[in-house]
């Protein structure tokens, strides 16, 4: 599906979004969804970059797998699981442009809420997890590119760097596991789809890998900026691109 003429561009945008991914912990779809948005189109492009982007957070589950909390991870798999299932349905069925631009406005009010209380959020007990992977199961099965609207909540519990990494990671293997299960059962993998996705796979893992590198040399301070920049720039994209 992906002609040869456009596979270094592509695959550019593929280990660069896995990169800010790596070191932003989300963010990483916003960038490179657009982008296959106007090759392929949506219906085909957010089952492209679902193949794309699980090869780069199991590498990022591996690679960060001493700093994964598994007790975060078990509450949000177990509500995101079955939410993820039905928001992949519906988007087998309907376009979500509304709801797309509705995250966007979400995303930037999230940075301006952070900036305005000084204070960092309380940390809670990791049962809370259960709703809040109710909530981004549901968001990533009918949409995808999430991950930023789920930072703070990840950043709440106390989780930095590594930690924050591999423990977001390895809850959206789990969604995106299930999304592209849906997808299957829905007929929309064809042969050329999952061509084109496995293909951008390598450039996802390099720039996982580079990310990484990168990430443990950046401050605890330069990590949570970086983080709050990622999710104003998706925030803007999805009210620009709906």
């Amino acid at each position: 599906m992906i002609h040869w003429s456009d596979l270094p561009l592509l695959g550019l945008v593929a280990a660069f979004s896995a990169f800010v991914g790596s070191v932003a912990g989300s963010g990483g779809s916003t960038i490179l969804l657009p982008v296959l948005v106007l090759f392929y189109g949506i219906r085909a492009a957010v089952p492209i970059v679902t193949i794309a982007n699980l090869s780069a957070n199991v590498s990022r589950s591996v690679i960060n797998r001493r700093e994964i909390v598994l007790s975060i991870v078990g509450w949000f798999v177990l509500g995101a699981i079955p939410s993820n299932a039905l928001g992949a349905w519906l988007f087998t069925i309907a376009a979500p442009e509304l709801l797309t631009r509705l995250l966007g406005a979400v995303l930037i009010t999230v940075v301006v809420w952070r900036r305005l209380r000084p204070r960092p959020p309380s940390k809670r007990a990791h049962v809370w997890f259960l709703p809040v992977g109710t909530g981004f199961g549901f968001l990533e099965g009918i949409m995808g590119s999430v991950g930023p609207l789920m930072a703070p909540f990840f950043l709440a519990a106390g989780l930095v760097k590594n930690a924050y990494i591999g423990t977001d990671a390895l809850a959206t293997v789990a969604m995106q596991s299930t999304k592209l299960a849906v997808f299957g059962g829905a007929n929309l993998l064809s042969p050329g789809i999952l061509l084109a996705g496995f293909t951008l796979v390598p450039f996802m893992i390099l720039g996982t890998v580079i990310g990484k590198r990168t990430l443990d040399r950046l401050p605890d301070r330069a990590f949570t900026l970086l983080i709050e920049g990622v999710l104003v720039l998706a925030g803007l994209n999805f009210l620009i691109r709906g």
